[in-house]
Protein backbone atom coordinates (compact mmCIF):
# COMPACT_ATOMS: atom_id res chain seq x y z
CA UNK A 1 0.00 0.00 0.00
CA UNK A 2 1.00 3.23 -0.61
CA UNK A 3 1.52 5.68 2.05
CA UNK A 4 -1.09 8.73 2.04
CA UNK A 5 -0.55 12.01 1.75
CA UNK A 6 2.96 14.46 1.70
CA UNK A 7 5.26 11.30 3.64
CA UNK A 8 6.84 10.09 0.50
CA UNK A 9 9.09 11.26 -1.92
CA UNK A 10 6.73 11.27 -4.88
CA UNK A 11 3.60 10.18 -5.29
CA UNK A 12 4.01 6.99 -7.33
CA UNK A 13 6.73 6.33 -4.28
CA UNK A 14 5.87 3.31 -1.81
CA UNK A 15 7.81 2.11 1.29
CA UNK A 16 8.06 -1.43 2.78
CA UNK A 17 10.92 -3.47 0.97
CA UNK A 18 13.42 -3.91 -1.83
CA UNK A 19 10.60 -4.78 -4.58
CA UNK A 20 9.13 -1.07 -2.79
CA UNK A 21 12.23 0.56 -3.18
CA UNK A 22 13.07 -0.34 -6.58
CA UNK A 23 9.51 0.49 -7.98
CA UNK A 24 9.84 3.88 -6.59
CA UNK A 25 13.58 4.25 -7.87
CA UNK A 26 12.49 3.77 -11.55
CA UNK A 27 9.41 6.74 -11.40
CA UNK A 28 7.87 4.27 -13.19
CA UNK A 29 5.35 7.29 -14.62
CA UNK A 30 7.91 9.21 -15.98
CA UNK A 31 9.99 6.82 -17.14
CA UNK A 32 6.89 5.63 -19.59
CA UNK A 33 6.58 9.24 -20.43
CA UNK A 34 10.10 9.50 -21.21
CA UNK A 35 9.62 6.53 -23.11
CA UNK A 36 6.98 7.85 -24.65
CA UNK A 37 8.74 10.74 -26.64
CA UNK A 38 10.79 7.96 -28.20
CA UNK A 39 7.52 5.95 -30.18
CA UNK A 40 6.35 9.59 -30.41
CA UNK A 41 9.64 10.27 -32.78
CA UNK A 42 9.43 7.08 -34.71
CA UNK A 43 5.84 7.64 -35.39
CA UNK A 44 7.16 10.67 -37.11
CA UNK A 45 9.23 8.45 -39.77
CA UNK A 46 7.53 7.63 -43.47
CA UNK A 47 7.84 4.17 -42.50
CA UNK A 48 7.88 2.25 -39.07
CA UNK A 49 10.47 -0.74 -38.02
CA UNK A 50 9.07 -2.42 -35.08
CA UNK A 51 11.84 -3.82 -33.95
CA UNK A 52 14.20 -1.13 -34.23
CA UNK A 53 11.42 0.65 -32.20
CA UNK A 54 12.12 -2.31 -29.44
CA UNK A 55 15.82 -1.43 -29.81
CA UNK A 56 15.05 2.40 -29.03
CA UNK A 57 12.84 1.70 -26.06
CA UNK A 58 15.19 -0.39 -24.06
CA UNK A 59 18.18 1.59 -24.74
CA UNK A 60 16.21 4.85 -23.80
CA UNK A 61 14.63 2.58 -20.46
CA UNK A 62 17.89 1.12 -19.52
CA UNK A 63 19.75 5.18 -20.15
CA UNK A 64 16.89 6.93 -18.54
CA UNK A 65 14.92 4.76 -16.18
CA UNK A 66 17.60 2.44 -14.87
CA UNK A 67 20.93 4.62 -15.16
CA UNK A 68 20.10 8.11 -15.03
CA UNK A 69 17.76 7.24 -11.97
CA UNK A 70 20.73 5.71 -10.44
CA UNK A 71 22.85 8.43 -10.42
CA UNK A 72 20.02 10.42 -9.23
CA UNK A 73 19.63 8.30 -6.10
CA UNK A 74 23.09 8.39 -5.30
CA UNK A 75 23.14 12.36 -5.09
CA UNK A 76 22.20 13.09 -1.34
CA UNK A 77 19.36 9.87 -1.59
CA UNK A 78 16.46 12.35 -2.68
CA UNK A 79 13.77 9.51 -2.85
CA UNK A 80 15.51 7.71 0.29
CA UNK A 81 15.87 4.11 -0.95
CA UNK A 82 17.51 1.65 0.83
CA UNK A 83 19.84 0.23 -1.83
CA UNK A 84 22.99 0.05 -1.49
CA UNK A 85 25.80 2.58 -3.03
CA UNK A 86 27.51 -0.43 -4.88
CA UNK A 87 24.91 -1.74 -6.14
CA UNK A 88 23.08 1.64 -7.27
CA UNK A 89 26.89 2.35 -9.01
CA UNK A 90 26.97 -1.19 -10.75
CA UNK A 91 23.22 -0.54 -12.13
CA UNK A 92 24.34 2.84 -13.13
CA UNK A 93 27.34 1.47 -15.44
CA UNK A 94 25.86 -1.57 -16.43
CA UNK A 95 22.65 0.12 -17.83
CA UNK A 96 24.65 2.88 -19.55
CA UNK A 97 27.11 0.63 -21.36
CA UNK A 98 23.94 -1.58 -22.45
CA UNK A 99 22.17 1.53 -23.75
CA UNK A 100 25.62 2.71 -25.71
CA UNK A 101 25.89 -1.21 -27.32
CA UNK A 102 22.63 -0.87 -28.27
CA UNK A 103 23.01 2.38 -29.92
CA UNK A 104 26.36 1.08 -31.20
CA UNK A 105 24.39 -1.99 -32.93
CA UNK A 106 21.50 0.35 -34.39
CA UNK A 107 24.00 2.58 -35.67
CA UNK A 108 24.76 -0.35 -38.37
CA UNK A 109 20.84 -1.97 -37.99
CA UNK A 110 19.39 -0.76 -41.66
CA UNK A 111 22.56 -1.70 -43.41
CA UNK A 112 24.39 1.98 -44.48
CA UNK A 113 26.01 3.19 -41.09
CA UNK A 114 23.26 6.05 -40.00
CA UNK A 115 25.51 9.10 -39.24
CA UNK A 116 22.81 10.97 -36.80
CA UNK A 117 22.20 8.03 -34.64
CA UNK A 118 26.23 7.62 -34.11
CA UNK A 119 26.45 11.08 -32.92
CA UNK A 120 23.01 10.30 -30.30
CA UNK A 121 24.76 7.82 -29.02
CA UNK A 122 28.03 9.65 -27.29
CA UNK A 123 25.66 12.80 -26.49
CA UNK A 124 22.87 10.33 -24.90
CA UNK A 125 25.68 9.08 -22.69
CA UNK A 126 26.97 12.27 -21.94
CA UNK A 127 23.17 13.93 -20.99
CA UNK A 128 22.85 10.56 -18.73
CA UNK A 129 25.95 11.73 -16.60
CA UNK A 130 26.68 15.21 -17.43
CA UNK A 131 23.01 15.92 -15.98
CA UNK A 132 22.75 13.49 -13.26
CA UNK A 133 26.12 14.05 -11.94
CA UNK A 134 25.65 18.03 -12.54
CA UNK A 135 29.36 18.11 -14.09
CA UNK A 136 30.17 21.21 -15.55
CA UNK A 137 29.04 23.21 -13.12
CA UNK A 138 25.66 21.96 -13.17
CA UNK A 139 25.11 23.63 -16.69
CA UNK A 140 23.38 20.76 -18.10
CA UNK A 141 21.14 20.02 -14.59
CA UNK A 142 18.78 22.97 -15.12
CA UNK A 143 15.18 23.76 -16.49
CA UNK A 144 16.10 23.94 -19.80
CA UNK A 145 18.91 21.49 -19.76
CA UNK A 146 15.99 18.49 -18.41
CA UNK A 147 13.41 19.98 -21.56
CA UNK A 148 15.85 19.53 -24.20
CA UNK A 149 18.11 16.36 -22.78
CA UNK A 150 14.74 14.21 -21.64
CA UNK A 151 12.04 15.93 -24.02
CA UNK A 152 13.61 16.81 -27.54
CA UNK A 153 16.49 14.60 -27.41
CA UNK A 154 14.51 11.25 -26.98
CA UNK A 155 11.78 12.19 -29.59
CA UNK A 156 14.74 13.41 -32.44
CA UNK A 157 16.73 9.87 -31.43
CA UNK A 158 13.47 8.00 -31.79
CA UNK A 159 13.12 9.25 -35.32
CA UNK A 160 16.62 8.88 -36.98
CA UNK A 161 17.13 5.52 -35.16
CA UNK A 162 14.56 5.15 -37.59
CA UNK A 163 16.79 5.76 -40.26
CA UNK A 164 14.41 7.79 -42.32
CA UNK A 165 14.15 8.93 -45.59
CA UNK A 166 14.82 12.77 -44.92
CA UNK A 167 11.55 13.81 -46.97
CA UNK A 168 10.16 17.38 -46.05
CA UNK A 169 6.96 16.38 -44.74
CA UNK A 170 8.49 13.71 -42.43
CA UNK A 171 11.38 16.02 -41.03
CA UNK A 172 8.69 18.76 -40.55
CA UNK A 173 6.79 16.30 -38.25
CA UNK A 174 9.56 15.21 -36.71
CA UNK A 175 10.74 18.66 -35.76
CA UNK A 176 7.53 19.98 -34.67
CA UNK A 177 7.47 16.95 -32.34
CA UNK A 178 10.92 17.33 -31.05
CA UNK A 179 10.05 20.98 -29.99
CA UNK A 180 6.96 19.62 -28.43
CA UNK A 181 8.94 16.82 -26.98
CA UNK A 182 11.11 19.90 -24.95
CA UNK A 183 7.56 21.99 -24.19
CA UNK A 184 5.71 18.68 -22.18
CA UNK A 185 9.50 18.01 -20.86
CA UNK A 186 9.75 21.66 -19.36
CA UNK A 187 5.96 21.22 -18.30
CA UNK A 188 7.08 18.08 -16.66
CA UNK A 189 9.82 20.04 -14.83
CA UNK A 190 8.30 22.72 -13.49
CA UNK A 191 5.13 20.87 -11.90
CA UNK A 192 7.23 18.31 -10.48
CA UNK A 193 9.97 21.12 -9.00
CA UNK A 194 6.87 22.52 -6.86
CA UNK A 195 5.75 19.00 -5.90
CA UNK A 196 9.30 18.07 -5.14
CA UNK A 197 10.23 21.13 -2.59
CA UNK A 198 6.46 20.15 -0.85
CA UNK A 199 7.24 16.73 -0.41
CA UNK A 200 10.98 16.77 -0.01
CA UNK A 201 12.12 19.94 2.22
CA UNK A 202 8.88 21.67 3.13
CA UNK A 203 8.62 21.07 7.10
CA UNK A 204 5.07 23.54 7.34
CA UNK A 205 2.85 25.10 5.33
CA UNK A 206 0.16 27.79 6.77
CA UNK A 207 -2.27 30.79 5.26
CA UNK A 208 -5.75 30.75 4.02
CA UNK A 209 -7.38 32.40 0.67
CA UNK A 210 -9.92 34.92 1.40
CA UNK A 211 -12.52 34.47 -2.02
CA UNK A 212 -15.04 37.58 -2.63
CA UNK A 213 -17.67 35.58 -1.44
CA UNK A 214 -16.52 35.91 2.00
CA UNK A 215 -15.43 31.76 2.10
CA UNK A 216 -12.20 31.18 3.65
CA UNK A 217 -9.72 28.34 2.33
CA UNK A 218 -6.99 26.74 5.02
CA UNK A 219 -4.16 26.19 2.82
CA UNK A 220 -1.83 22.72 3.44
CA UNK A 221 0.77 20.87 1.88
CA UNK A 222 -1.99 19.06 0.47
CA UNK A 223 -3.69 21.70 -1.24
CA UNK A 224 -0.85 23.13 -2.86
CA UNK A 225 0.50 19.51 -3.88
CA UNK A 226 -2.74 18.13 -5.58
CA UNK A 227 -2.81 20.53 -8.55
CA UNK A 228 0.88 20.00 -9.79
CA UNK A 229 0.52 16.20 -9.11
CA UNK A 230 -3.26 15.74 -10.91
CA UNK A 231 -1.74 17.43 -13.77
CA UNK A 232 1.30 15.04 -13.41
CA UNK A 233 -0.69 12.06 -13.18
CA UNK A 234 -2.60 12.61 -15.79
CA UNK A 235 0.08 14.06 -18.17
CA UNK A 236 2.21 10.57 -17.54
CA UNK A 237 -1.06 8.48 -18.86
CA UNK A 238 -1.74 10.88 -21.51
CA UNK A 239 1.68 11.17 -23.26
CA UNK A 240 1.84 6.95 -23.13
CA UNK A 241 -1.83 6.88 -24.80
CA UNK A 242 -0.82 9.73 -27.13
CA UNK A 243 2.34 7.42 -28.61
CA UNK A 244 0.35 4.76 -28.98
CA UNK A 245 -1.94 6.23 -31.26
CA UNK A 246 0.61 7.64 -33.48
CA UNK A 247 2.15 4.26 -33.71
CA UNK A 248 -0.97 2.36 -34.62
CA UNK A 249 -1.48 5.24 -37.48
CA UNK A 250 1.44 2.68 -39.01
CA UNK A 251 -0.22 -0.63 -38.30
Amino acid sequence: MAEQGATVPAFYARRGGRAADWWTLLHPPYTAWHLSYVALGAAMAPSLDWFALVLSLLAFFLAVGLSAHALDELQGRPLGTRIGDGTLKAVAMGALVGAVALGVYGVWFHGPTNWLLALAVPVGALLVVGYNLELFGGRLHTDAGFAWAWGGFPVAVGYVAQAPTLMVGSLAAAVAAVLAGVGMSAAQRALSTRARGLRRRTEEVSGTIRHRDGQVETITRETLLAPAEQALRALSWALPLLAAAALLAHA
